[in-house]
């Protein structure tokens, strides 16, 4: 999928709301990441609303297969043999696609790569014991397009309590996202998961190609620039929306992985924990930016002593766009309510 503009503003290369400077299009691994997503929550709807009206199987299996569909693509871009999924860096990369066919993965280290995860769903047994023709329709199609042999994970290899698996990570790659995901030196803060690798402020991604130069570095707070026309700033900060939904992912993969899966937490500690006890630590992070902390001041209020001290107003919790990477201040509009 190309996708144009899905909200990430400036955290790419290149503004994704208009044409590539150099001609071609860029394929991207979160938009294609986003449609896996949105074609698994669409079965899942689909398998509800079966429990009693069973025509919806239909619809439920057309997702199965679109889904599969999708997670070809981002292994093997139109059948070229190119993918987004990088073996050497063990991350995913959006790529620059040439108008005479050369790609060239742009290797930014973003929550762009991180996105993938979270197309994942555990399938309990019961689903199928309810849904039989989606049941048939699922292994049909799977004995006749194997996914082993792509690098997927396979829907009939049981796991907790017999369920079974659809994403588009196998557990080898998922564990070599997850060691830059966990790593305190890039995305992990104490804050919870910056949307940019924090390898990047020292190392800032350089991309030159017929005169054309551009950098991505990482900025923990606001932009130091108008990029794309825009006011908003995706080089580091943290952002709630995506840290739940990387926390929900993260639940799923322990419904199906269980207790026994573990993965090192942080990167490099030496530490081993399950998923939902990482997903516990991931939420006490982002609360601990409203909380005081041991010296009785609120993360979220930075240096506004106002805030942080007057009894009048220090505990009025305001909740902000998005947040610092390494302070957890709050930044941008402080009205986000919604989220």
């Amino acid at each position: 999928f190309q996708g144009g503009f899905l909200g990430l503003d400036n955290i790419s290369v290149f503004d994704r709301s208009v044409p590539v400077p150099l001609g071609g299009y860029i394929d991207q691994a979160d938009g294609t990441s986003w449609m896996g997503f949105y074609c698994v929550e669409m079965m899942k709807i689909a398998l509800e609303l079966a429990q009693e009206e069973p025509i919806y199987q239909d619809m439920a299996t057309k997702f199965y297969e679109h889904f599969q569909a999708i997670a070809r693509a981002i292994v093997n871009l139109g059948g070229q043999g190119h993918s987004l999924w990088d073996e050497q860096d063990g991350f995913f990369y959006d790529a620059l696609h040439l108008p005479d066919d050369t790609i060239i993965p742009l290797k930014v280290r973003s929550i762009v790569g991180i996105l993938p995860i979270l197309a994942m769903e555990a399938l309990d047994p019961e689903i199928y014991a309810k849904a039989p023709i989606f049941e048939r329709r699922l292994n049909w199609f799977t004995e006749r397009h194997t996914t082993d042999s792509m690098g997927m994970p396979c829907v009939h290899k049981s796991g907790v309590n017999n369920r079974r698996q659809m994403g588009l990570i196998p557990a080898a790659n998922l564990e070599r996202v997850l060691k830059y995901l966990f790593d305190e030196n890039e995305f992990l803060s104490d804050y919870g998961i910056r949307s940019l690798s924090k390898v990047h402020k020292d190392h800032p991604y350089e991309f030159k190609a017929e005169g054309l130069e551009v950098k991505v570095g990482y900025l923990p707070a606001e932009s130091d620039s108008g990029l794309f026309g825009g006011n908003s700033n995706w080089r580091g900060p943290i952002w709630f929306p995506m840290n739940i939904l990387i926390i929900e992912a993260l639940l799923r993969y322990h419904h199906y992985y269980g207790d026994d899966y573990t993965v090192e937490f942080p990167t490099g500690s030496g530490k081993k924990m399950h998923f939902k006890e990482i997903a516990k630590e991931l939420s006490r992070r982002l609360t601990s930016i409203f909380l005081p902390n041991s010296s009785g001041r609120r993360p979220l209020y930075g240096g506004q002593e106002k805030f942080q001290t007057d009894p009048y107003w220090k505990d009025y919790i305001l909740f902000h766009e998005y947040f610092h990477g390494d302070n957890g201040a709050g930044l941008g509009a402080s009205h986000q309510t919604g989220w």
